[in-house]
């Protein structure tokens, strides 16, 4: 698939998604949305992907923010649709997800790029990152769920200073408040990225793809995140990844996993 405003690369189960808007830092605007859509809707359906990289292009930014221009003259109604349509077809998508996403972030990632890299299963920065929800210094909010991914990633004190001082923090800082699982330099980001690909890909997918529902269902309202666990436990039994997985171990060899 031709993308416009997106890089797609696969080789060895692993696809990287490149934002390619440098002449923008990679601003997401509504096109960008649709398309990393599309992208992540086919790698979901691709029994050959097993881990998804999503980073920016350049060394500048990962993603500078939504593209401001779009919205700027929006009325309450269109602001609501903005923010349920960018939840539905790109923020909670990469979140539920059943194949990992890592967000690659190599620079500025602010507002909706910040909003993105949190969207992502894990997250490893460059150390010249720059991470900040800047929103209120426009008279808005975070939109695109970073009220909700940032408290659960930092806790409330921290997410309510990031989000009410509009101020950014470091990848240093991001990594000691658990907002980013790695820190690296810039030249080794992407090595790094792969590095912890490699390891995931080897593992069980049908597997993988039950952590992330069972992981997820402790923040949705009204969900029993114990009692999905138990059922995705079970479930795991029904699975060729669990014969081959309990084979492999006890013939003493490396498992073979088909994601079946």
């Amino acid at each position: 698939m031709n993308f416009e405003n997106i890089l797609t690369y696969a080789e060895n189960s692993i696809l990287i998604i490149t934002i390619n808007r440098p002449d923008k830092l990679n601003a997401l605007n509504k096109k960008t949305i649709d398309e990393l859509n599309k992208a992540l809707i086919e790698a979901e359906k691709d029994v050959a992907i097993r881990v998804i990289i999503i980073t920016g292009s350049g060394q500048k930014a990962f993603v500078a923010g939504a593209d401001i221009s779009e919205f700027a003259h929006f009325s309450v109604e269109q602001g609501k649709a903005l923010s349920a349509e960018g939840h539905k077809n790109l923020f909670d998508c990469i979140e539920n997800l059943s194949k990992p996403v890592i967000g690659a972030v190599n620079g500025f990632a602010l507002g909706g790029g910040l909003e993105l890299a949190m969207a992502c299963h894990l997250r490893v920065a460059s150390d010249n990152a720059k991470m900040g929800l800047p929103e209120v210094s426009l008279g808005v909010i975070p939109g695109y769920g970073g009220t909700q991914r940032l408290a659960q990633l930092v806790g409330k004190g921290k997410a309510y200073e990031m989000i009410m001082t509009a101020d950014m923090i470091t990848a240093a800082d991001a990594l000691a408040w658990g907002l980013v699982n790695h820190v690296t330099a810039q030249e080794t980001l992407m090595t790094k990225c792969l590095e912890i690909a490699g390891k995931i890909k080897s593992k069980s997918p049908t597997a993988i793809a039950s952590a992330i529902r069972s992981v997820n269902a402790n923040f949705k309202d009204s969900v029993n995140g114990f009692a999905v666990e138990i059922e995705e436990f079970g479930k795991s039994f029904g699975t060729e990844d669990f014969k081959e997985g309990t084979t492999a171990f006890l013939e003493k060899r490396k498992a073979n996993f088909t994601g079946k």
